[in-house]
């Protein structure tokens, strides 16, 4: 398998990623966060990247995951 073709596989997978975080969202408990804590996890459904929204959201890793859990965002260890 070409890199380009890995490239293409983990694009994929990604997306499909993205997709699955926005439609389990519970969009309703999302809206009624504060900016901050909205941003952060508006960020993490879009890219995925939890240490950057947990930054974003100056919460420790653990908390921002159990938001997440509230949220209904599905996450992958």
């Amino acid at each position: 398998m070409s890199l380009e073709d890995k490239l293409k596989k983990w694009r994929k997978l990604e997306a499909e990623a993205r997709e699955i975080r926005r439609r389990e969202a519970d969009w309703e408990f999302i809206k009624k966060q504060p900016a901050r804590i909205r941003a952060a996890l508006k960020y993490y459904i879009e890219v995925g990247d939890i240490r950057g929204a947990a930054r974003m959201a100056l919460m420790e890793l653990e908390d921002f995951r159990e938001l997440l859990r509230k949220a209904n965002v599905p996450t992958v260890v």
